[in-house]
């Protein structure tokens, strides 16, 4: 392995947030493609470790696997846990499945207004604003962000399972999010309208 990859280790490592490639080029004096080799250099070598390499397009973050939440978890003792809705599911799914998406789409899809649980989505930094649509008002555009992967436990979108369209989400209302996987060496992340631990030292 070259230098290269275990310096963006240590750098996605002590990052708090997820970083972009080319902030990544702008720190090591890189090239593109010699960051892009040495980032799927760490990807390779974390393969049976507790941290993986999760990427959402340009950004990269180090995180503990899915797997290993539950002692994670138990370590850090956080003392609240978010919670999402049944129509908080069913509308993550559809940006999910057809992001880039626009509140029309996904109020025709569900067959009600979805105003409050797209901002409540935002909120959370589960779905963001992506772009502009092209018809009358240039509608905004939602995508999923990094935390929905966390949320998940995925590396990319491209590990999302294939939609079984026959169903619908069977969440109940006020079920536990599925525990994902925790950015390297900080506590979980709540919601902005809940109490969030202090990280310990």
């Amino acid at each position: 392995m070259s230098i290269l990859a275990p310096a963006i280790e240590a750098i996605l490592f002590s990052s708090n947030r997820p970083l972009r490639v080319r902030e990544l080029q702008q720190v090591t004096d890189t090239d593109r493609p010699t960051i892009e080799q040495a980032l799927e250099e760490l990807r390779e070598s974390l393969t049976h470790r507790g941290l993986m390499l999760q990427r959402h397009h340009d950004h990269v973050q180090l995180v503990t696997r899915p797997e290993l939440a539950g002692y994670v978890r138990r370590a850090l003792r956080p003392e609240v846990t978010g919670r999402l809705s049944t129509a908080a599911y069913e509308t993550l799914a559809i940006v999910a499945y057809q992001q880039p998406v626009t509140r029309a789409k996904i109020e025709e899809i569900r067959g009600v207004n979805s105003d409050g649980v797209v901002s409540n989505l935002e909120l959370r930094d589960l779905v963001r604003e992506v772009g502009r649509g092209t018809g009358p008002g240039q509608p905004k555009l939602f995508g999923t962000t990094i935390r929905f992967l966390q949320m998940l436990g995925l590396e990319s979108l491209e590990d999302l399972p294939f939609p079984d369209t026959q169903r619908l989400p069977d969440h109940e209302d006020g079920e536990e999010e599925e525990p994902g996987p925790e950015p390297a060496g900080r506590v979980p992340e709540e919601s902005p309208d809940e109490e969030v631990p202090s990280p310990s030292a």
